[in-house]
């Protein structure tokens, strides 16, 4: 069973960028979302993902990932996401051997920066660069959807 394993990171300065290996587009369109568990629609470069979710328990969730074309993503993204879509650049930066995800968000998003420490095991070790800020795994405030709501909520 695929499984998840990921912490999320703030980020404290742009001292990551020195060791971007490369980059990739991302546009991600939220589907449906219920008790902690999604389906999401992604387009990555010249690729097209359907994933889905399930709650998370700790660091882990279940996680199942599938190639779909891009005519059906772009469909799913225009008349099934409600507007929840972002998107951004996703950093791989090397640190000690290990390989940190920042993903820069754009559009919605935009000045939100995080890093993303995919693991093999939840006891497994990574290095902690000075970038590398306050860990926000599991904190509700720092969700897609709860950024999301936050952003796009109506003027009073």
């Amino acid at each position: 069973m695929p499984v998840e394993i990921e912490r999320k990171f703030l980020i404290v300065s742009d001292e990551w960028r020195r060791n971007s290996m490369r980059s990739v587009k991302l546009q991600d369109g939220l589907i449906a979302s219920v008790d902690g568990r999604k389906v999401r629609v992604r387009i990555a470069d010249d690729q097209a993902f359907l994933t889905v979710k399930g709650a998370r328990s700790g660091f882990s969730r279940d996680e199942f990932e599938y190639h779909i074309p891009m005519v059906d993503a772009e469909r799913l993204i225009k008349h099934h996401c409600d507007g929840r879509v972002v998107t951004k650049t996703r950093h791989f930066v090397l640190e000690d051997g290990f390989t940190f995800e920042v993903d820069v968000y754009d559009g919605l998003l935009e000045g939100v920066i995080i890093a993303e420490a995919e693991l093999a095991s939840p006891e497994q070790s990574f290095p902690r660069p000075e970038w590398l800020g306050e860990e926000v795994t599991g904190k509700e405030e720092y969700r897609k959807i709860s950024l999301l709501r936050a952003r796009c909520q109506p003027a009073r």
